[in-house]
């Protein structure tokens, strides 16, 4: 049987196609907005089934350097909720394929336009054909850390604060690759540090153990910052050795601002 699917996005094809019925689901050669699309739908469900993405190596690294997006799909790996593979050779048009369906992707500005098929020969075929490829594909390995494991370590290691104040800045941005002026996640950790009088070392140390970045990309970034006027330090004693930088923020205009309003400023500063 072949049938038409229209909806307003993605998530609503998972739910119509495939939620609460299969415990299996090949992702074949979605594009960069499908996966995005994909990782936030499956954060905080467990009614969806296991996705396997087959993807294109270059759509992946493009995809996977907004932290946001990163971060989410890093915790999906973990739960065993996601699995990424390289794919070798792209096809016409993303396909989900599950034991039971196969539905063809098919984007517009407003809808995602699906074909579906539930022909249990059909659907057997194209199964086998897909897990065998996904089974001959190269791990795609994210060096992001899961966004769980980042709020955990950042109240344990820095405060509870600063850990809120983190998520409402991650919530007040669209993505955080860093490009076009935009805040990326060492900008976003340091200017939480900043809003919370931490010390350099405490929260470079954090980053570079955690995975986000290493001490000397915290300290050239601290440096940039600086130079804008959006981050300034003070020297803080210590009793052996060089004296460690408190963060502070710069700009007059940062001061009392929450943290999603801190967000919108320091962005406009950065662009």
């Amino acid at each position: 049987m072949v049938s038409n699917l229209l909806e307003a996005d993605v998530e609503n094809v998972l739910n119509a196609a495939f939620a609460g019925d299969d415990e299996a689901l090949f992702v074949v050669d979605p594009s960069a907005e499908t996966i995005v699309s994909l990782v936030e739908a499956a954060v905080g469900r467990d009614d969806l089934p296991e996705m396997s993405m087959l993807v294109d190596e270059g759509t992946l690294k493009h995809v996977m350097e907004d932290f946001l997006v990163a971060s989410k799909a890093a915790d999906l790996v973990a739960d065993g909720a996601l699995d990424l593979r390289v794919l070798e050779e792209t096809v016409d048009n993303a396909l989900f394929v599950s034991p039971s369906r196969v539905v063809v992707l098919v984007s517009t500005d407003d809808h995602v336009a699906a074909l579906a098929s539930d022909d249990g020969e059909f659907v057997d075929e194209v199964y086998e054909t897909h897990a065998d490829a996904f089974d001959d594909a190269e791990t795609y390995s994210l060096r992001t850390p899961a966004i769980s494991r980042v709020r955990e370590t950042l109240e344990a290691e820095i405060s509870e604060a600063a850990r809120e104040d983190f998520d409402a800045v991650l919530a007040a941005i669209d993505s955080a690759r860093g490009d076009d002026g935009g805040l990326d996640e060492v900008t976003v950790s340091l200017l939480v540090a900043a809003k919370n009088d931490v010390l350099l070392y405490d929260i470079s140390k954090w980053g570079e153990d955690v995975g986000i970045a290493s001490k000397a990309t915290f300290s050239r970034t601290k440096t940039r910052l600086e130079d804008l006027g959006v981050i300034d330090t003070e020297k803080v004693p210590i009793d052996v050795g060089r004296p460690r930088l408190r963060l502070k923020l710069g700009d007059e205009r940062l001061h009392d601002l929450d943290a999603d309003n801190l967000a919108d400023e320091v962005a406009a500063m950065l662009a």
